[in-house]
């Protein structure tokens, strides 16, 4: 749901670019990176936050501006619990992750290894390789409860594969 940038200042401050409609959310739950360590914000301004680390379960507030550029680029995660509820035919795109990927006749072309979203659109990464855009025409059908989705390569993705073998 967010990410620490840069230090801002020299006492440990970062900024913190929310992926969120609401960044005081961020401030509100204990937040996980990608290696499993916890940490708490407090924004100090807009875009810019003092961040703790939970360790031995109590907040450590980074207060130096090289503890706070070791955490540059530090992918942050809030807890499933504090998302808001989904609509019947909604889903996040981390529930994608680990789905069977069929073709329109049913035939299982992997499954979904990563979803990637660099700006430009979300893909799908399969476990074969390869990259499949987002999109309706593309992935008509999203089936989380039964465990697959449909996709429809572009030409360029199955014209590449035929290539290759």
């Amino acid at each position: 749901m967010g990410v620490i940038g840069k230090p801002h200042g020299v006492r440990g401050q970062v900024r913190v670019h929310c992926h969120g409609e609401t960044p005081e959310r961020l401030a509100r739950h204990v937040l996980a990176d990608a290696g499993g360590r916890s940490f708490v914000l407090e924004w100090a301004a807009d875009g810019v936050a003092w961040i703790s680390e939970i360790v031995n379960g109590a907040p450590r507030r980074i207060t130096d501006r090289d503890a706070a550029a070791r955490l540059t680029n530090t992918r942050l995660f809030l807890p499933r619990s504090a998302l808001p509820e989904l609509e019947n035919d909604e889903f996040y795109l981390a529930d994608l992750i680990g789905l069977a990927a069929r073709d329109e006749q049913g035939k299982t072309l992997g499954s979904v290894a990563a979803v990637l979203d660099h700006g430009a659109g979300a893909s799908l990464e399969l476990t074969d390789g390869r990259l499949i855009p987002f999109t309706r025409a593309c992935v008509p059908e999203v089936r989380i409860g039964h465990g697959y989705l449909v996709v429809n390569p572009p030409v360029e993705v199955d014209a590449r594969e035929e290539t290759k073998g």
